[in-house]
């Protein structure tokens, strides 16, 4: 580890982050004014975040419909992200989407972030679903979500929308089961009374 006067140790991860990104500055600086490297690229679409002093959140984004559709309310949709830990053992424990989702589901007890590793929730099929959309969501838009981490604590992300298009045209949409056994619960529990009056 790089010790810094000011905050003690910078995390590895950050340092290499901050390396790959001033990369192609120097080499575009060597190579002159008219260098390919120059012109502007998105080095990734998500949100990128540091948490702490060890855990960091890569390329953070949620899965939107197809350029000129628009996902309903009451749809779901897949969050993806992908997350490094330089520190002890962690877990993200829940996602919240406030105003956006009425639950957000991962699998299981969460998602263990062991110590040195990382964790990359990057598709094709998502592991964390925003479901039953509280309002529309359109590709190109931003929504905050709150991830919520055993150690770590909570944090406020703000995360883009991204449309299905480019090479997000092979992510699966989540899958819906939630509501089939809830709606084929209901019609079971109704033809309930039709028989009794047959049997008296």
């Amino acid at each position: 580890m790089i010790r810094s006067s000011s905050r003690g140790r910078v995390p590895r991860s950050i340092l290499i982050a901050a390396a790959v990104a001033l990369g192609p500055i120097i080499a575009g600086c060597e190579a002159g004014t008219n260098a390919p490297v120059l012109q502007w690229h998105q080095p990734t679409d998500g949100t990128f975040k540091a948490v702490g002093k060890d855990l960091t959140i890569s390329n953070a984004f949620v899965l939107g419909p197809p350029i000129g559709h628009v996902l309903t309310a009451g749809q779901s949709t897949g969050f993806f992200l992908g997350l490094v830990n330089a520190g002890a053992p962690d877990r993200l424990i829940a996602v919240k989407a406030p105003g956006i989702a009425q639950r957000v589901v991962l699998p299981g007890r969460g998602i263990p972030i062991k110590n040195q590793s990382r964790v990359l929730l990057t598709g094709p099929v998502p592991t964390i679903v925003l479901q039953n959309l509280l309002k529309p969501l359109s590709g190109g838009s931003v929504i905050k979500l709150h991830l919520v981490f055993a150690k770590a604590g909570s944090v406020g992300l703000s995360v883009p929308v991204m449309p299905m298009a480019s090479q997000y045209t092979t992510f699966s949409p989540p899958p819906s089961p939630s509501p089939s056994p809830t709606a084929t619960g209901k019609p079971t529990s109704t033809p309930s009374p039709t028989p009794s009056p047959t049997s008296s």
